[in-house]
């Protein structure tokens, strides 16, 4: 792969810290890291991510520890865009070509870079396979990407969270730097 970065980010709307390592060029991604979190209960979150297939998810796997207990997820999408959630065919997900991991800023990257929406005008809609933290469980989400300005792009939940909108503020290469009341980049 062409760049690779180590990334953190803090939490701005609670105590969370996530540290990923990238590694990137123009055909996509892989990504292993650990986000860390008090709410709604103090959990850790390690993830393994292949979006190698033109920033659009292969396969995402995601093991959750808290004091509830441990829990363990494989998030697959085949090149037909069929999805399977530990091994079962998830129809609600059909069409979906990205994961989303909550309350995470690196996902936002895949359908960013995808279609450079930081760096052009232009907007585009998507379905997306968002994870809820820590739990696990996998939901159908619809949103919404708008270019801004150059490194600003507007994400716009129309699904779990609709009506929520903010401002993404990103890096030369579409990471994310400032997620406005969810992380910041240190």
């Amino acid at each position: 792969m062409g760049a690779t970065r180590f990334l953190v980010w803090r939490g701005s709307d609670d105590w969370r810290a996530e540290g990923t390592h990238v590694e990137f060029d123009d055909g996509g991604l892989r990504a292993t890291g650990t986000q860390i979190g008090g709410d709604p209960l103090p959990y850790r979150v390690d993830y393994a991510l292949d979006a190698t297939d033109g920033f659009r998810t292969r396969r995402f796997e995601v093991t959750a520890a808290a004091d509830d207990g441990t829990r363990r997820l494989v998030l697959e999408r085949s090149t037909d865009d069929e999805w399977r959630i530990d091994g079962e065919t998830a129809t609600a997900l059909a069409g979906a070509q990205d994961c989303d991991l909550g309350l995470s800023p690196l996902t936002n990257f895949m359908p960013l870079r995808r279609h450079r929406l930081h760096e052009r005008d232009g907007g585009a809609d998507f379905l997306m396979a968002w994870v809820e933290v820590p739990n696990l469980v996998v939901h159908a989400s619809a949103q919404r990407y708008e270019h801004v300005a150059p490194g600003v792009v507007r994400f716009i939940d129309r699904g779990l969270f609709d009506g929520f909108t903010a401002d993404l503020e990103l890096d030369a290469d579409g990471l994310v730097l400032r997620y406005p009341d969810l992380a910041e980049r240190v």
